[in-house]
């Protein structure tokens, strides 16, 4: 049976604040995109329409009338392009402004002209069209949630608490921003340098005409031509043959030894990459935060709408839930969203001047119990909402954080409040845990029991399909990444090498052959290396996280964690159980039930063997003939 909500008191719960109910939730949550706006599809559309017009359209060639150095606009447009991808995902304000700017870069390169005769150029129009109708369909309904949340909330308004108010956003977003520019700028300062450079050298050069007399692909995959100037051949590597016909006119300047194609001057294109790249990063992480800030400061604008809600924080990522206040059983989940508790600078020093010995004793026994799995889970909360909750909106809360702390305490969002639904990918059937954020409900010893198998002997579990695939997946690229990097003889990538075999040996040694074998005295855990023993007494805790198993083992010992047992997020997808997650519960319900063990022990042929030496063997063989044949 499930604790009542964890209460609020009355003092801080707005005079005329209403109840959010299920009736008027079910409203908000129905006010959701409809599944064809998820921003995936416009994204894969745009990429795919992107890669049909580079792959079609025919490419400028270079001459020594336009030759092909560096870019500057074209790469400005690219960073449009790609940052449209992630806005149309996170920022659909922004996304829109991406698109036209888009379809105007599109419009001077010639593609409408081009597009009504080939439809390689059309689809690119077509695809922002649909992300357009996407991302406005999307704003539309984030409108016509938030003008439902103020019909909840009623005529009720209150200021923002204190501690809020003093909340700041975007901080990190614009240290990280500065930071991905300052990378763009050196790059742009040093594609200059190799262009000034060039311009430099080839302005005391010779200017010469010659002749294209062949193609020559050298022993390190690039491509070069050789031209016939004055007398002489000249070997000139070259990114572009195709430019360059056997039997065509080519300029060239030479000055000693060095010489280049007129056509080709200098290669910038890595501190190209460069900027790209920082421009992106910067530029995202600033429209993120200058976007935080903008929210925060219109959240402590004025006075809010209130919400009483119910609460709860994901016990694996942190996620807040959010639940109708009449929903005590948490079944139906309503909105989530990432938040930070936030505090008054008086409060703060108030604080840290009562922290007493016990508390810190506390304080350190929750940290241990969060690290090694064994924390319970977050308890439901009564809440209160302050702002109109709709999709991409910011918002507060106020509840208490948990049973031994009577304060209350103030939350802001730090990202985006999103629906509980539809999800892109529903799952085959529904489970009451998708209401509280666990991916699977935690179910009681008699339900466990009664859904397991009878059986008098020992009972097993060891790695299944799905975990083997997993373990043979890792393997290959294992294999690959040793060919990879021993093929070309001794170098400094080996370090990575050094540093990546012995956790990928254990992953694939635990994926191809886990096992747990439980019988009248306790566990046989069967790892990567070695096969432990654990005494029944001996156990605190048993759960699965991460694709793993783990089995607390108390005070003066080590966990046992086996890792991967599987793939969880697979499984759902296909509408199945998780193997794994099943063999945590009924491990957990041998553990707290005792008449549920059997009754027999278990002989050596059935305790497991670890296959982590020989496949160390195996990759010495492996290693050693990537190197000698």
């Amino acid at each position: 049976m499930n604790k009542a909500p964890l209460p609020l008191p009355a003092e801080h719960i707005p005079p005329g604040a209403a109840d959010w109910r299920t009736p008027d939730a079910q409203r908000w949550l129905a006010a959701v995109p409809a599944r064809w706006a998820h921003p995936l599809w416009a994204v894969l559309a745009l990429v795919a329409a992107g890669v049909w017009y580079l792959e079609g359209a025919p490419a400028a060639a270079c001459t020594s009338a336009a030759p092909c150095g560096t870019d500057w606009p074209g790469l400005l447009m690219a960073v449009v392009l790609v940052l449209t991808l992630y806005w149309v995902w996170r920022q659909p304000r922004l996304a829109l402004a991406g698109l036209a700017a888009g379809l105007v870069g599109f419009a001077e390169d010639g593609g409408f002209t081009e597009s009504f005769g080939e439809p390689y150029a059309l689809a690119h129009p077509v695809a922002a069209a649909f992300a357009a109708a996407g991302l406005v369909h999307r704003l539309a309904l984030a409108g016509r949630q938030r003008a439902l949340a103020l019909e909840a909330a009623g005529e009720v308004r209150q200021p923002l608490p204190g501690a809020a108010r003093t909340f700041r956003r975007g901080r990190f977003s614009f240290g990280l921003a500065a930071l991905l520019l300052a990378v763009a700028g050196f790059g742009y300062w040093q594609a200059q340098q190799v262009a000034d450079a060039y311009e430099e050298r080839a302005a005391r050069a010779t200017k010469l005409s010659g002749q294209v007399v062949a193609l020559d692909r050298g022993d390190e995959d690039a491509d070069f031509v050789k031209v016939e100037a004055d007398g002489r051949t000249h070997r000139i590597e070259t990114a572009f043959p195709e430019d360059f016909p056997e039997g065509s006119t080519v300029d060239l300047v030479v000055d000693g030894d060095w010489v280049a194609l007129v056509a080709e001057p200098y290669d910038a294109f890595g501190w190209e990459l460069l900027v790209l790249g920082g421009l992106v990063g910067g530029l995202a992480f600033f429209a993120n935060g200058v976007d935080g800030r903008t929210r925060s400061v219109r959240l402590r604008r004025g006075p809010l709408p209130v919400l009483k809600v119910l609460v709860r924080e994901d016990h694996e990522d942190g996620r807040t839930w959010v639940y109708a206040a009449d929903d005590p059983e948490a079944l139906r989940p309503v909105l989530h969203f990432h938040s930070m508790a936030a505090f008054e600078d008086e409060d703060e020093e108030e604080g840290a001047e009562g922290v007493d010995d016990d508390a810190d004793a506390v304080d350190l026994t929750k940290f241990r119990q969060i690290l090694e799995g064994e924390d319970p889970p977050p308890p439901l909360r009564e809440a209160v909402l302050y702002g109109a909750p709709c999709t991409g909106a910011e918002i507060a809360l106020a509840a208490r954080p948990d049973e031994e702390t009577p304060e209350v305490l103030v939350e802001c969002s730090v990202t985006a409040v999103k629906p509980a639904g539809p999800k892109l990918l529903p799952s085959r059937s529904k489970s009451p845990a998708e209401g509280t954020g666990r991916k699977s409900p935690r179910r009681s010893v008699e339900e466990i029991a009664a859904s397991m198998p009878p059986t008098d002997g020992l009972r097993v579990w060891k790695a299944h399909g799905l975990s083997r695939a997993v373990g043979v997946g890792l393997l290959l690229v294992q294999g690959g990444g040793m060919w990879a990097m021993l093929d070309d003889g001794f170098s400094w990538t080996w370090i990575w090498l050094v540093l990546g075999l012995p956790w990928l040996m254990t992953a694939v040694a635990t994926a191809l052959t886990w096992r747990i074998t439980a019988d009248r005295d306790g566990l046989w855990v069967t790892g990567a290396w070695r096969v432990r023993r654990i005494e029944w007494d001996a156990i605190t805790a048993v759960r699965h996280s991460e694709d793993g198993i783990r089995i607390g083992t108390g005070k003066g010992a080590d966990n046992v964690e086996l890792s991967p047992t599987g793939w969880a997020w697979l499984e759902r997808r296909l509408g199945r159980e998780p193997y794994a997650e099943r063999a945590a519960e009924e491990l957990r319900a041998l553990q707290l039930g005792p008449e549920l063990r059997p009754a027999e022990e278990a002989p050596a042929a059935r305790q497991g063997m670890p296959v982590g030496p020989p496949l160390v063997a195996l990759s010495v063989l492996w290693g050693a003939a990537v190197l000698l044949l």
